[in-house]
């Protein structure tokens, strides 16, 4: 019987402060501050943390091809 490896990177959390948001982004601290035009969401007690759902659609953008259903939906 074959046998396969899976490699799976699975992140912990959803909310990221900018190490953790530039680290994902696989970007140094000073590009992605330079580079990333995510906004971090502005917790109570004054933390500034990324969103991994608004980094990954913007990176999505950065790729420029988009799906039909992609395209449908901006139509809407």
């Amino acid at each position: 019987m074959p046998t396969a490896t899976l490699n799976l990177r699975l992140q912990p959390y959803r909310l990221l402060t900018k190490a953790e948001a530039a680290n994902y982004c696989r970007r140094p601290l000073k590009k992605f501050e330079a580079q990333c035009p995510v906004q971090p969401l502005e917790m109570i007690d004054g933390d500034r943390l990324w969103d991994v759902k608004d980094l990954d659609r913007w990176i999505d953008s950065l790729k420029g091809d988009f799906d039909a259903d992609d395209i449908i939906g901006r139509l809407g």
